[in-house]
């Protein structure tokens, strides 16, 4: 149980300045366009030393920040209000969802109160979203922004990175809470059992490899991904195996190479 003098440099904050709070110093500079149920957010944003990005349509909005992860390797955030700046996102997480990129999109959602009422500019951006991202949030309560954020951008990065999708109520941001950082820290990620590789498979692998009589390597996104340039390059040296890359997995063998297909 947490004493009374622990319990002293918690600070009190607002749903909304709980979102700045919460932000990875190593994301990118959110880019949005303020209006409606946002608002209370970005009033925040001026209490900290966030560079933002203002867009002129939400769609530009998540197609920068899927740019931004793309060429920094950082996780992209985006925000919209509720209703058409949410659906405006949807292309552009569709993009960063089809091909793997790490984006955390929030969204202002209408209060809670009259979620599910049809109010005015309230749509269901979590179901919509739902089959193009890997995870969304509905928060509806001050003290649950923290954890669903810093949840957002474990899953948006771990694993196969994609696309986060947390939204969040007005009330929710103008509501007030203990902000406390390092409690609202997730669970570490821990890979799905079904994702690991059995040896076995790995051997039946090699064997196929072995027999084949003109075998090709088709390099992906997934070499960038994992940071396996050098492993894939070392491999096809020793197998004298040349190297064809898809679109997104352009870079993962050097062009100049003697192995590499043009």
């Amino acid at each position: 149980m947490a004493t009374k003098s622990q319990n002293i440099n918690i600070p009190t904050l607002t749903g909304a300045e709980i979102v700045w709070a919460t932000s990875p110093a190593r994301a990118s500079p959110p880019s949005s366009l303020s209006r409606g149920a946002i608002l209370p957010t970005y009033d925040a944003l001026r209490k900290f030393p966030i560079h933002h990005v203002l867009v002129r349509h939400e769609q530009g909005a998540a197609h920068m920040a899927d740019g931004y992860a793309r060429a920094s390797g950082r996780t992209g955030v985006c925000v919209a209000t509720s209703g058409p700046g949410a659906t405006n996102l949807v292309t552009g997480i569709a993009t960063a969802m089809m091909d793997s990129i790490p984006i955390v999109c929030i969204t202002g959602q209408v209060s809670s109160k009259v979620l599910g009422t049809d109010a005015f500019q309230e749509i269901d951006i979590t179901g919509i979203t739902l089959p193009i991202t890997k995870h969304n949030f509905l928060v509806a309560r001050p003290e649950d922004i923290a954890p669903a954020i810093r949840k957002a951008f474990q899953i948006a990065a771990a694993g196969r990175p994609g696309p986060v999708l947390v939204d969040i109520t007005k009330d929710a941001q103008q509501a007030s809470a203990p902000f406390d950082f390092a409690a609202a820290a997730p669970a570490a990620h821990r890979p799905h059992p079904m994702l690991r590789t059995e040896s076995s498979a790995i051997q039946q692998a090699a064997e196929l490899i072995a027999a084949a009589k003109r075998p090709v390597i088709l390099a992906g996104h997934g070499v960038l991904i994992s940071e396996a340039e050098s492993q894939l390059l070392a491999f096809a040296e020793r197998r004298n195996i040349p190297v064809a890359s898809t679109l997104l997995g352009l870079g993962a063998f050097p062009t100049g190479h003697p192995l590499a297909l043009a």
